[in-house]
């Protein structure tokens, strides 16, 4: 289990790297959104490269951050159903839905996809749009975002399974301590006044 849990830890501190760099595209994304827009109205000029750079970022942000999103326990769940349950039904929930939903939806995304940017890559596929962009970088996200993702899916099944078995403690019950404290604390401002 020790080496698991070390394969776990390098997984994480991989995607956190990586996701933490790639949220940073939200503002490059904001910053040529705004720009395109501004030249347009003003020049009355257009780039399909520059729209079609947005949407490159975009997916590069939620392809590439989903893993991090994931690590980090922020991934969309009923969370008021999720919290009324007990630590140890949580666990085998997420376990369940990690190893036969997950696990297996990203290994189908990673086959299929392959060929699919590879063949991309073959053809040297170019956008349809004049003077737009080449496709196969952004075919290219699809392979590694859901990569990143299986990796981190793999890296969390460790990690429950080690939490279920009381090798570690839960690394997600202090976040849940530390967000029921500032819920108090927001209740506690509001009736005061």
């Amino acid at each position: 289990m020790g080496l698991l849990l070390k394969l776990s830890g390098i997984i994480d501190a991989i995607n956190r790297r990586v996701g933490t760099w790639f949220a940073l595209l939200v503002l490059v994304a904001v910053l040529v959104s705004s720009g395109n827009a501004i030249v347009r109205k003003i020049f009355d000029l257009s780039s399909n490269a520059w729209l079609e750079l947005q949407w490159v970022l975009f997916s590069a942000v939620f392809l590439l951050c989903a893993p991090w999103t994931l690590l980090s326990n922020e991934h969309v769940r009923i969370d008021i159903v999720n919290g009324m349950l007990p630590g140890r039904a949580r666990n085998a929930i997420d376990l369940i839905g990690h190893v036969f939903f997950l696990l297996p939806l990203t290994i189908i995304m990673i086959v299929t996809s392959i060929p699919f940017f590879l063949r991309s890559i073959r053809l040297n596929e170019q956008s349809f749009s004049s003077g737009g962009l080449p496709q196969w970088p952004a075919k290219s996200l699809i392979v590694i975002g859901f990569t990143l993702l299986a990796a981190q899916c793999i890296s969390e099944i460790v990690k429950r399974i080690a939490v279920m078995r009381g090798v570690i403690p839960d690394p997600y019950l202090e976040r849940r301590s530390v967000l029921k404290a500032e819920v108090a604390q927001a209740v506690e401002a509001v009736e005061k006044r």
